[in-house]
Order: C-alpha cells, then structure tokens, then sequence
C-alpha cells in the first residue's frame, strides 16, 4: 500500500524518461549551409556576369551624342583595333560578312546593324565596312560610340 512519491504526483508509472517529454523531434531546416552556398555562387556570379557581357574588347570613341532606345538587340558588327570584323562576337572576313548578315537578319534589309569601331582602327576600314553593308541593302546602319565623361 505504500505509494511512492514520483508516480503518485504525477499520476504515472514513474518511467517517464525520453518518450514522454511534451516536444518532439525539431524539425527545422539548418540554413547556414544554404546561405554559404548562396554566398559563394554571388560572389562568383559578380566576378564572371563582366567577363560575359564585354563581347569583343573596344575602346569606343566618345561622342555627346543620345542613346537610341531598342526593343530589340540589334546585329553588331565590331572591328577591334587590328582591323579584324567580328559578326555578333564571332570573327568574320569581310566578304563573308553580306552573307553571315541576311542570314542573321530576321527584318530583311530593314534590320538595325550597329558598326563598333575601336578607336584606334583606321577610319578607312570602319567606312570600307559601313559601305559593304550599305552597298548590300541595309538601310539602318548606325556607328556605336561611347558617351564623353
């Protein structure tokens, strides 16, 4: 008849031990190493999203002339300081060049094509290049400049 004291406070058998605490298992996500990860591809997405979007390497002359707003990307053309044409970044010659570009052109000859002349390049080969595209049908030809500082 002796009751002990443990299992009659509690109205138990007095075996409470693990099973019987009130919380369970936790069950939320450890997110240190989800924020390490995310971290890390920022920081590689910073250093290579300048590598990716230079295209071929200018240095542009510069000019206070306005920005033109485009809905579409137009088709580039860049000649870079040693005279060599690149179609949208891949290396062209310059008879090639007609062809490469009403394949590209979606409008026909009414497709915008910028010309990117670096600055060094002679002016004879940027208006040998402009008069190839001019002579071929396009009509919307424009030169690419950089805006003065």
């Amino acid at each position: 008849m002796g009751m002990s004291a443990a299992s009659g406070a509690k109205g138990g058998s007095g075996r409470r031990g693990r099973r019987g605490r009130r919380h369970g298992a936790i069950a939320e996500i450890n997110m240190t190493p989800f924020i390490d990860v995310m971290l890390v591809l920022l920081i590689i997405f910073m250093v290579a999203a300048p590598l990716i979007a230079t295209g071929v390497p200018l240095d542009l002359p510069q000019t206070g002339a306005k920005p033109i707003n485009v809905d579409q990307k137009p088709l580039t053309i860049a000649i870079d300081s040693k005279g060599q044409i690149f179609l949208q970044d891949e290396p062209t010659l310059e008879p090639d060049l007609v062809a490469k570009l009403q394949g590209l052109a979606k409008q026909g000859f009414d497709e915008r094509v910028y010309v990117r002349g670096d600055k060094q390049v002679d002016y004879g080969r940027v208006a040998s290049v402009m008069s190839t595209i001019t002579a071929a049908g396009f009509k919307r030809v424009a030169l690419v400049t950089e805006p003065s500082r």
